[in-house]
């Protein structure tokens, strides 16, 4: 991809199932510690070739940290901040 598309696509904007609210895709590009969010290739396919794009610009590792992880469960993540809650009292 050439840097033409690299700003094209960050300054692309849509709403983000994550957050609520706008966001461009230069945020979900980098919202996970550096890496792409988990779900930039669903939100995004219908606007570019998300997927070529970043498989361009990440190493495989990165690939794998970003998207093939898996993730807890939205239960296990209350769980986790209830008991780091816990911690802090």
């Amino acid at each position: 991809m050439s840097d033409e598309n690299n700003i094209r696509f960050d300054a692309y904007q849509i709403r983000c199932p994550k957050l609520g609210h706008a966001v461009t895709f230069s945020y979900c590009r980098m919202e996970n510690k550096g890496l792409p969010c988990f779900k930039a290739l669903d939100c995004w396919f219908q606007y570019f070739p998300v997927e070529e794009y970043l498989r361009g610009l990440l190493s495989e590792k990165e690939w794998e940290n970003a998207f093939e992880r898996q993730r807890p469960t939205k239960v296990q993540s209350l769980l986790e901040l209830i008991e780091a809650a816990k911690k802090q009292v």
